[in-house]
């Protein structure tokens, strides 16, 4: 997010973009709902971005009491739910969740694939059920580690490096940008 806040309050800057920043590390789609009124809802915010996913899989994945049940579209849909009630004129964009085999991945990495290419199909849908943008991410990734290896994108298989970021960043500004949620 930083980036985009960086290209799109250069660009605007005689509008004065607002962008806040409210991204957890670790934190699953239940840990957003349980904090969205705080975090999100009581800023009254313009546009909402959401990026979750990968945390719920590695939950389920090691075994972590955390993933005893898959929560992941239950919770989500909650959050969306609720936003579309308390902020009705409010755009929302939800981020598909991805995933490289590189570093903690590549382990169990038919395991992180098949669960995070579920949960795409689930923001998927939950884009079109809720009327929200998506932002594919997964399929740039894996051409992004067709021109070099996996690791310069997502040094762990989770976590994007600088370059990983920007890719993210230029996805998000294609899709918000050319959308009727373009933020101007």
């Amino acid at each position: 997010m930083y980036l985009i806040a960086a290209e799109l309050g250069f660009e605007l800057a005689e509008t004065r973009p607002q962008f806040i920043n409210r991204g957890i590390s670790g934190n699953r789609a239940s840990d957003l709902y349980s904090r969205w009124n705080e975090d999100v809802i009581s800023l009254q915010p313009d546009l909402i971005s959401i990026l979750v996913g990968v945390n719920d899989a590695s939950q389920i994945i090691s075994g972590a009491p955390g993933g005893a049940t898959d929560r992941f579209e239950k919770a989500y849909r909650c959050l969306l739910d609720e936003t579309k009630e308390v902020l009705p004129e409010c755009g929302v964009v939800l981020c598909e969740p991805f995933v490289l085999k590189t570093g903690k991945t590549v382990e169990h990495w038919k395991q992180w694939r098949q669960r995070l290419d579920e949960y795409s199909q689930v923001v998927t849908k939950l884009a079109n059920d809720y009327e929200t943008l998506f932002v594919p991410l997964q399929n740039s990734f894996d051409t992004a580690a067709k021109r070099i290896d996996t690791g310069y994108w997502i040094w762990d298989g989770i976590h994007p490096t600088t370059a990983g970021h920007r890719l993210i960043a230029r996805e998000w500004l294609k899709v918000v940008q050319n959308s009727p949620w373009a933020i101007r």
